[in-house]
């Protein structure tokens, strides 16, 4: 099975490094045959965002592979996106079975229209400015990766490992992915989405003043009473105004607003190594399990297993 990557200057490393070891330790251990090239528009070598050299193995235009990947860069994000890559991955995607992008290469596969009606992801930071973007894409901010149909789509960077494992679980079975995960000490699963990585509160900030003073307060002191009734008298407002507020200008209820500031500042103490105990009263959750139910719906993981991951290694 062919595999191309798609290459361009600025292209970030990793979107192209990670999922061609997956697949060259799915080689290596003797479960695929996997052929990987790079491709770009064009056969010149590409720098990418290291500085590092990559070589390019063939024309975009010219070469027919079995899965495409399409690999993400900064430069892809918020400027116009040269319309010969655009049109080169549209034409490639005609004939190719399978076709993926890692990170924020999901934007030039909704540029081509090939994510039109379907659901996508790409990593967290640019998840909202996607879905703006691009309408008719069903993206989902949470996920590692998102499979529709033969169209697969992934989170910021380290997650084409994740994606490229899953391709080699379809290919090979769960034994050969399983395999090169342990080989390359990586989860065949990640637990979790991509919240537990993200902040729950990047969010723009609103135009009403009003609004701006009532979500600082939240955010100075999480732990203090802000019910929508509480907030409403603060500000000088109805509690059903305040409600349209948050709604028209952040798209939420006061209540998951609030939510979303305890579980940052829950977040910031058990990075800090506080107990999970302590965390939910500095939070504002008052008891561990009240966080607990929190993080799990919101963030994807408990308190402890968040700790575990995120906790500063400097101690």
């Amino acid at each position: 099975m062919r595999v191309g990557v798609v290459v361009f200057d600025g292209v970030k490393l990793l979107d192209v490094a990670g999922p061609m070891e997956v697949f060259a330790e799915a080689n290596r251990v003797g479960h695929t045959d996997y052929s990987l090239v790079t491709l770009a528009v064009g056969t010149s070598a590409v720098t990418s965002s290291t500085g590092m050299t990559i070589k390019v193995d063939g024309d975009l235009r010219d070469v027919e592979v079995d899965t495409l990947l399409v690999a993400g860069g900064d430069r892809l994000v918020g400027r116009p996106i040269e319309p010969e890559l655009i049109d080169a991955v549209r034409d490639a995607v005609r004939g190719t079975p399978r076709v993926c992008s890692i990170c924020t290469g999901a934007f030039v596969l909704a540029a081509a229209g090939v994510l039109d009606g379907r659901r996508a992801t790409t990593h967290w930071q640019h998840a909202r400015l996607l879905a703006k973007s691009y309408p008719s894409v069903a993206v989902e901010p949470d996920s590692i990766w998102v499979q529709d149909g033969p169209v697969f789509t992934s989170a910021g960077v380290s997650a084409g490992i994740d994606l490229a494992l899953a391709l080699v679980e379809a290919d090979a079975g769960g034994e050969a992915a399983r395999t090169v995960a342990q080989s390359l000490v990586v989860f065949l699963q990640r637990p979790g989405g991509q919240s537990q990585f993200s902040p729950s509160t990047s969010r723009p900030r609103p135009k009403s003043s009003v609004l701006r003073d009532v979500m600082d307060a939240v955010v100075a002191d999480p732990g203090r009473d802000h019910s929508a009734t509480r907030m409403a008298a603060t500000a000088s407002i109805s509690a059903r105004h305040l409600t349209r507020l948050f709604h028209a200008e952040l798209g939420v209820t006061p209540a998951r607003y609030v939510e979303e500031v305890r579980i940052d500042a829950g977040k910031r103490a058990l990075e800090q190594g506080m107990t999970v105990s302590d965390a939910a009263r500095e939070a504002g959750f008052g008891t561990s399990e009240s966080m607990r139910r929190a993080f799990v719906l919101r963030v994807g993981v408990s308190p402890r297993a968040y700790q575990q991951r995120f906790r500063s290694t400097l101690r």
